[in-house]
């Protein structure tokens, strides 16, 4: 029978662990070893004294005594309110097995000190409490806001989360009292909310405040749920809770977030509407009742089967719904095919080309595992630059020739028309109806956004140099295949939750293209088809309504 051998196995800060080795060490000394050091790896570890005591855990109860001081001079965690919470960073530790420090509750932050902090295990258990204070000081106890981080934590894998009674995160919610979200497009600080741009919509959904905040936790994690991109739920005349996936990405859309409440507040006193692009002046209901049955929309209540005039949002497609099919075909893929090896050349080393080009690379080892025609090995990238760029070409001619909706060809062939549009050998063509429609939509506080299979940023050249003028000011955002592929009903789904409507039925969907009206409807979406000249046929009986022009909507 084989004998027991013992390895002691030194893993960190000082500590070492005897794991017995049930394998005849003179038969397989190197397997068992290795087997058993892959074991103790797995040993949680966090919870030992030693490591409670080590260098990562007191960085991070510095770090929050500091920060708890900053809060306060901001005015996020006056009168003991507030609180803020972050994982202890370690490499060796798989972030959902960190351990967690937070402030305590009911006590002055701005006198907090780094033993004041809790330590909690993973799993939210307390693994250290700062022992009392003397009169006149509150004994420290775990935050009221625990079972709340706790949540952003689980659902949302964050590093850190904070919860600031600034006082813009709780006027902002009484502006309406009835909005379940917030919601401010065109300001400059939304790009330093994760995954939005400056002509991004950002949503934060609004849950009612409660008279403990543990009571809170249900309605957050039911916002979390139903709002996937958010960073943040706000609290009914209470605050904000964000999080983020440190504490620097924590603390940066923290102050975003209450910069653009305060500019919301600001736009408000001055009479201006923060939601929609141009931030014009905020309309009654009684304007937008006259706006609504103006004779652009009360044509749509024939008896003739119209679609319902009023969806919240409307949703464009680009090629054969604002823009000549031709245009994309005649004009702008043609350019980029003239131009990809010029523009690879002059922008070789610029950050947003090497970006293109390791996009375009993953998607060409990924064609040629899947034997797509026409793809072709990139060298190396200590390869010369000339032998790289010609296979790039390459590359990007034969998927131009496909046409291909992918993310690595979209992401450069925008910033190729990026280039079209500035020096005036491109300009967008939109058709002549459609200023007209977007103004009125837009005046009449329905969101306008466009979703194709172009990039975000090939969207709003087309837009923002069109022949009839930049009409982004009328656009409330734009959505890409990063979303998804458009002819899947899970796109259409991840959108409605982006635009956080009550239902899917709010949102209208324009296109030209039969399969993206299946996969729209399939979601909830109302969805009418664009018929416009040069658009590909229809399937018989398809059973969408059809417009040719924009005012029929």
């Amino acid at each position: 029978m084989p004998t027991t051998s013992w390895c002691l196995i030194k893993i960190k800060h000082g500590i070492n662990v005897e794991i017995p080795l049930p394998v005849d060490r003179h038969t397989h000394p190197a397997l068992s070893v290795s087997l058993y050091r892959a074991m103790a790896a797995t040993v949680d570890l966090t919870a030992s004294q030693a490591y409670l005591e080590g260098k990562a855990v007191k960085e991070t109860r510095v770090l929050i005594s500091e920060l708890c001081r900053h809060f306060y001079s901001l005015g996020w965690v006056s009168g003991t309110g507030g609180s803020i919470t972050i994982k202890v960073h370690d490499d060796s530790i798989p972030k959902p097995h960190q351990l967690i420090l937070m402030s305590p509750s009911g006590v002055q932050k701005e006198r907090m000190e780094p033993e004041d902090m809790y330590v909690l295990s993973h799993s939210g258990s307390v693994l250290s409490a700062p022992s009392p204070k003397p009169y006149p000081h509150k004994p420290p106890k775990c935050s009221d806001c625990g079972p709340l981080f706790m949540k952003a934590y689980e659902m949302r894998d964050a590093g850190a989360v904070i919860h600031s009674h600034g006082i813009e995160s709780c006027l902002v919610t009484m502006l309406n009292p009835s909005a379940k979200e917030f919601r401010i497009t065109h300001m400059e600080m939304i790009k330093g909310i994760k995954g939005h741009g400056y002509y991004d919509e950002l949503v934060v959904p609004i849950i009612e405040n409660t008279a403990y905040e543990y009571e809170l936790t249900e309605s957050l994690a039911k916002a979390i749920e139903a709002y996937p991109k958010t960073t943040a739920v706000l609290v009914r005349n209470h605050g904000i809770y964000v999080w983020g996936d440190s504490w620097i990405n924590a603390k940066t859309q923290a102050e975003c977030y209450h910069y653009l409440f305060d500019a919301a507040i600001k736009l408000h006193q001055l009479g201006l509407d923060w939601s929609t692009p141009n931030h014009g002046p905020i309309q009654s209901t009684k304007c937008l009742r006259i706006a609504r049955e103006s004779n652009a929309f009360d044509m749509t209540r024939k008896a003739n089967g119209e679609i319902d005039p009023f969806p919240r949002c409307i949703v464009l497609d680009i090629e054969g719904t604002t823009t000549p099919i031709s245009f994309v075909t005649e004009v702008l893929f043609p350019y980029a095919r003239q131009n990809v090896g010029r523009h690879l050349s002059l922008t070789y080393d610029t950050p947003y080309t090497q970006a293109d080009i390791k996009l375009l690379r993953s998607q060409v080892q990924s064609d040629l595992e899947h034997g797509v025609a026409g793809a072709v090995p990139i060298p190396a990238d200590n390869a010369g630059k000339e032998e790289i760029i010609a296979a790039l070409v390459t590359n990007v001619e034969a998927m131009i020739k496909g046409d291909r909706k992918i993310t690595a060809l979209k992401e450069l062939q925008g910033h190729m028309w990026r280039t079209g549009y500035e020096n005036n050998e491109l300009k967008g063509i939109v058709f002549d109806d459609v200023p007209e429609a977007l103004e009125k939509w837009h005046n009449s506080g329905i969101k306008v956004y466009i979703y194709s299979s172009g990039s975000r940023l090939a969207q709003r050249l087309i837009f923002g140099y069109s022949n009839h003028g930049d009409l982004r000011k009328y656009l409330s955002g734009f959505f890409d295949t990063v979303v998804g592929n458009k002819r899947e009903t899970r796109s259409y789904v991840e959108i409605s939750e982006s635009l956080g409507v009550d239902k899917p039925s709010d949102i209208l969907f324009v296109t030209d293209v039969y399969q993206e009206a299946t996969a729209a409807k399939a979601a909830g979406l109302k969805v009418v088809i664009s018929i416009r000249p040069g658009n590909a046929p229809l399937p018989e009986n398809h059973g969408f309504k059809m417009i040719s022009s924009f005012p029929e909507i």
